[in-house]
């Protein structure tokens, strides 16, 4: 419950969350099936979206070298076309874990992202998945997305929308390749699946 209480604080400090969103994200509902193409920003289900990437910092640790310092902030990154607007920026703004800060970046190029700790992944690079997380095996980024077999390929966490709910698949293997340990907090609100078995 408490990853899940967290997203819902997350979204009730946010003036601007649509009517019906606070209600969408305590159910972890959708308004609709996902979409083939690209939806727009700040839909609902990318406002959900957002809320899960900044809650992911809270639940996930990180080697001591994938930061400079000890105040070093999180990155949360976004590769290619960002299907969240300026909302993700909204939800860490004066936000810390601990002593560190979140930041959000934008890349165009997967060897501009090394040094993030979230990346998200979205549609947009799906014709270059694969040569994506080849680049990303083995670094300490938490590689996140919303693509069909995303964990099968090699990513950490995917969202997966069924039935109208948002659920999470954690592919452990991949995770703790790159040195992260995922809280049982947020692992029991996923299904633990391994490379080849999405």
């Amino acid at each position: 419950m408490e990853f899940l209480r967290g997203i819902i604080s997350v979204l009730l400090r946010r003036r601007f969350v649509r009517p019906g969103a606070v209600w969408l994200l305590g159910a972890v509902l959708l308004t609709g099936a996902a979409a083939q193409t690209p939806p727009p920003p700040l839909t609902a289900e990318y406002q959900v979206k957002a809320v899960f990437l900044f809650n992911f910092a809270q639940f996930v640790d990180w080697p001591a070298a994938a930061f400079e310092n000890d105040q070093a902030p999180i990155v949360i990154g976004v590769l290619g076309e960002d299907p969240f607007g300026s909302y993700l920026d909204e939800v860490v703004q004066s936000e810390k874990i601990g002593d560190r800060a979140l930041v959000v970046r934008r890349y165009r190029r997967v060897e501009e992202a090394l040094g993030c700790h979230i990346l998200f992944i979205g549609r947009s690079n799906a014709a270059q998945l694969d040569r994506v997380l080849a680049r990303l095996q083995g670094t300490s980024v938490l590689t996140v997305g919303d693509l069909d077999n995303f964990c099968l390929r090699g990513g950490m966490v995917r969202f997966v929308t069924e039935k109208g709910k948002i659920h999470l698949r954690i592919n452990m293997d991949v995770a703790k390749a790159g040195g992260l340990t995922i809280s049982s907090k947020l692992l029991r609100w996923a299904t633990i699946v391994t490379t080849g078995k999405d």
